[in-house]
């Protein structure tokens, strides 16, 4: 039974930073590109960040981009997404994904195979 759990999450004052950590275990994803969706209050879940199955090519929201980085250790089965200069508007559920071996659109959920249940972010400002 494939299982995703995730950590790391939890109450940060605005600049602060965080690292969210997602480890797999009942199966080896790596072969399978990872990563990292959110879900604030009231709204509906969206990518955050993406990175390939070697750990070579990474990709990020906008939003996010120069604040966040994703990163992998296959041999851990374990993605990471380390948080820095946190804004309340990052307040959120993150999500670890695992995408499909075969996936057209990376932003899209029915690309992902495997979700983790979440780890809750707060930002305080």
């Amino acid at each position: 039974q494939v299982q995703l759990v995730e950590s790391g999450g939890g109450l940060v004052q605005a600049g602060g930073s965080l690292r969210l950590s997602c480890t797999a275990s009942g199966r080896t994803f790596s072969n399978n590109a990872m990563g990292w969706f959110r879900q604030a209050p009231g709204k509906e879940r969206e990518f955050v960040a993406r990175i390939s199955s070697s750990g070579s090519s990474t990709y990020y929201v906008p939003s996010v981009k120069g604040r966040f980085t994703i990163s992998r250790d296959n041999a851990k089965n374990t993605v990471y997404l380390q948080m820095t200069s946190l804004k309340p508007e990052d307040t959120a559920v993150y999500y670890c994904a695992v995408y499909r071996l075969f996936y057209s659109n990376m932003y899209d959920s029915s690309s992902v195979d495997y979700w983790g249940k979440g780890t809750l972010v707060t930002v305080s400002s």
